[in-house]
């Protein structure tokens, strides 16, 4: 299983939010591209970068610093926040970003979706944010129609390979991931005609919740906080967790 340090960006800082609440943000760093290093030569295959201001105001504020960050490192980065139309897309994936993660224009802009499938196939991933099992836009400020499950069963349809499945409630917490949503949304996925991968977000602080999240299936687990506060270990956790 993937191991992915997360390096949310907010006013060109590395910063991270409990609950997705912008209100109560930890500063980690000013300079996003020397942690991305940082990560980097401790091991990580892979880097997910979020444009939180992006995801607020529905389009990139961040994109400099996050193509600083793209640059700095060797390994494949994913880049989410803000990534509302095939412009945006191709800005990020010009620039060297392996994949580009879309959230809010998924669920609102299925025209979108289905160009950008058409355009870049698996490098597209969809966020699925969920709090309470409802799906959550808009920088996770504001709910939708969808229950998680049943937005999974719609991105298959439409030709999506993977998804990013971040329970809102356990993000930033440090007390584990929501196991059972966890493993609900990757049976549901594994069964469709056409299966996608899901990499787990929000709330993995330790080994054994990655060692969790790999038996019950997860392609990837996205760290966060636990790797800034130094609960995690980020070699400890790529020895114990192949």
């Amino acid at each position: 299983m993937e191991i992915i340090p997360a390096i949310d960006i907010r006013a060109g800082r590395c910063v991270r939010l409990d609950q997705g609440d912008y209100e109560r943000e930890t500063v980690f760093s000013d300079d996003p591209a020397a942690m991305a290093r940082r990560w980097a030569e401790a091991g990580a295959r892979r880097l997910h970068v979020v444009d939180l201001d992006g995801a607020r105001e529905g389009h990139p504020v961040n994109a400099d610093v996050i193509h600083g960050v793209i640059a700095a490192v060797p390994v494949p980065v994913e880049v989410g926040g803000g990534i509302r139309d095939i412009a945006t897309i191709q800005g990020y994936l010009g620039v060297g970003a392996d994949r580009v993660v879309l959230g809010t224009a998924a669920v609102k802009d299925q025209t979108t979706l289905l160009n950008a499938i058409a355009l870049f196939r698996e490098r597209i991933v969809v966020g699925v944010d969920a709090r309470e099992g409802v799906v959550m836009t808009e920088g996770w400020r504001e709910g939708s129609d969808f229950w998680a499950a049943e937005l999974v069963h719609q991105l298959s349809d439409c030709g999506v390979a993977r998804i990013i499945y971040t329970d809102i409630a356990h993000d930033g917490l440090l007390a584990g991931p929501g196991f059972a949503s966890i493993a609900e949304i990757v049976e549901v996925a594994a069964g469709l005609p056409s299966p996608l991968s899901v990499i787990a977000a929000g709330g993995i602080s330790s080994v054994e919740h990655l060692q969790r999240l790999a038996a019950i299936g997860c392609e990837g687990a996205i760290v966060g906080k636990a790797l800034y506060t130094g609960a995690l270990d980020l070699r400890a956790a790529l020895a114990a967790v192949p």
